[in-house]
């Protein structure tokens, strides 16, 4: 089932889950939805819509499930990008209606998992199923945008594709409880990406070329954590700035916890590694690079 089919939001039981568990099953979900935005199928698809730009592409694919929205609604809901990037998005509706990007995300994802050798046999299908599904169908969607607007596309046939789609719900569901965190914690668009790459996580160049803040922007940013002891005199992070990335990170999880409450800590820890091999595939296939838009 899926949100336009559930009579409500129904919670199965499980009770609280452990954090730790939290935080196992999102970077599974999030290992496991990433290869959408780095394969070549993907741009092939985009290509085939009629838009090569990579960005605008992205930023259509990703923001389908909303509808046809302005982009100002798209820079809304991913938060950390700048909106002289988001604004390049103008025309993609005028290429292809939104149906025919999810269409093509979904003919993009296909491929590329079978391409890396993404081999998932019914009864594990199945099984992965049977523990996201009741987490898809009792979420609270609530200020939720991109997962609810994911919840809402019908799943393909594909049951591959089907269960990545559900993954993806789940992805999003959490990246809309960060952005929520991060405003709790007074981190803007560009403050939230100066204090990632400041733990070296994240390559600093390659996040100024795609989300394109100029330097005064960034500088500003790099002064407001400084003056919050987040980072230091060479824009370094303080131990007092690790652990409130941290505690960012540990409030998102709390956050999450009534999301995966309906299969308990043995169900998503079990889910964690049901959907293990589709990022283990492509790793091992050597089949993308590190991310480029996350």
């Amino acid at each position: 089932m899926h949100l336009d089919t559930l009579p409500g939001s129904v919670r199965t039981g499980g009770g609280p889950t452990d954090l730790n568990a939290v935080r196992l099953v999102s970077q599974a979900v999030s290992a496991a939805h990433l290869f959408i935005y780095l394969a070549p199928e993907s741009a092939e698809e985009a290509a085939a819509l009629g838009v090569t730009d990579q960005g605008p592409a992205y930023l259509a694919f990703r923001s389908a499930a909303m509808g046809a929205v302005p982009w100002h609604v798209t820079l809304a809901a991913f938060y950390n990008f700048s909106p002289r990037v988001v604004r390049a998005m103008v025309g993609v509706w005028d290429a292809a209606p939104p149906e025919r990007w999810q269409a093509a995300r979904f003919l993009a994802a296909g491929r590329a998992m079978r391409r890396a050798g993404v081999r998932l046999g019914d009864e594990h299908l199945a099984e992965a199923r049977s523990l996201i599904d009741p987490v898809v169908a009792g979420a609270d969607y609530a200020g939720k945008v991109l997962a609810a607007a994911n919840a809402s596309v019908p799943l393909p046939s594909d049951p591959l594709v089907a269960l990545w789609q559900q993954i993806t719900v789940a992805r999003e569901w959490r990246g809309d409880a960060h952005l929520v965190v991060l405003a709790d914690n007074g981190l803007g668009p560009c403050d939230c990406l100066v204090l990632h790459t400041a733990t070296g996580c994240l390559p600093t160049a390659l996040v100024r070329k795609t989300r394109q803040w100029t330097d005064g922007e960034w500088n500003a940013a790099t002064a407001r954590l400084a003056a919050r002891g987040w980072l230091d005199s060479h824009a370094m992070l303080t131990e007092t700035g690790r652990a409130a990335r941290e505690h960012i990170e540990e409030m998102t999880d709390e956050h999450c916890a009534a999301l995966w409450a309906p299969i308990g800590d043995a169900g998503t820890r079990r889910l964690a590694s049901l959907i293990a091999p589709i990022s283990d595939a492509f790793t091992a296939a050597e089949a993308f690079q590190p991310s480029q838009r996350t």
